[in-house]
């Protein structure tokens, strides 16, 4: 692959944490095309060329933008989109942070494509700031938490993602962190026997909504005898970006309550 530019001024995104980081950092105005499901920021975002979906993108539509940098990510977009783009002569960088620490020096690294002193002190210190105030202040007993990904299976996190950091950095311990599969398939009785005391559910990439919480508190566990079964803005939990200081301080509140009891 080429090697990127250090100030490219075509930037098409394949990933929507990252589209939404460039905006924050001043970047969009670099931006030239964006997936389907980039939709933060919204209104900067209305009338954005898009080139298909993260999984199923349109390669020719890239290329047609002419880019002198495409960003992607090595899970949510496939390697035949990453190597098919390369083929035409295309600046791809590849993305893979799986830990808090790596996505704040990962919108470091946007930062030093272009942005300002002032987008530095604005989006990238606070997000230092809250990784280290979090590490700081590890609860000395962990609460067990469950966070699906997904129902039809139900489908867990191991500790081999970003969303299992964000929480162990929060103050909770993941009973599937040391499952062979990224996101392991469970069974209602192993979660009730696992005990978590936590449940939170993220409305992506599964739409968990009310009515999978009512169900879950029929399960028998801690979580739903002392009420701690949460919907949550599952970016949150799965942007990486400048959304982690308020989702390490979302995460920590809803942990609080049962490290207290």
């Amino acid at each position: 692959m080429a090697v990127a530019p250090s100030q490219p001024q075509r930037i098409v995104s394949l990933v929507p944490s990252v589209t939404e980081a460039l905006f924050a950092l001043g970047l969009g105005e670099r931006v030239v095309g964006v997936t389907d499901w980039c939709v933060h920021p919204a209104e900067p975002l209305e009338g954005m060329p898009r080139v298909g979906g993260t999984k199923d993108t349109d390669v020719e539509a890239v290329v047609g933008l002419a880019p002198d940098l495409v960003l992607a990510n090595h899970e949510e977009n496939t390697e035949r989109t990453v190597r098919a783009l390369a083929s035409h002569g295309l600046t791809v960088r590849v993305d893979y942070p799986r830990s808090v620490a790596d996505g704040v020096a990962l919108l470091a690294e946007l930062h030093a494509l272009g942005a300002s002193d002032e987008a530095f002190e604005r989006v990238v210190a606070p997000a230092r700031a809250a990784l280290a105030a979090a590490e700081a202040a590890r609860p000395a007993h962990p609460v067990r938490v469950f966070c699906p990904i997904w129902r039809d299976p139900w489908m867990a996190i191991s500790g081999d993602t970003y969303i299992h950091d964000l929480l162990e950095l929060c103050g909770a311990t993941n009973p599937w962190a040391r499952a062979t599969r990224r996101y392991p398939i469970v069974q209602k009785t192993e979660v009730e026997l696992a005990g978590p005391e936590v449940v939170l559910l993220p409305d992506e990439p599964y739409a968990f909504a009310e009515g999978d919480r009512q169900e879950l508190k029929r399960w028998r566990m801690p979580a739903a005898r002392e009420g701690r079964i949460h919907l949550i803005d599952g970016t949150l939990v799965s942007w990486y970006g400048p959304r982690i200081p308020r989702a390490i301080d979302t995460i920590r509140s809803l942990l609080s309550s049962a490290e207290r009891a």
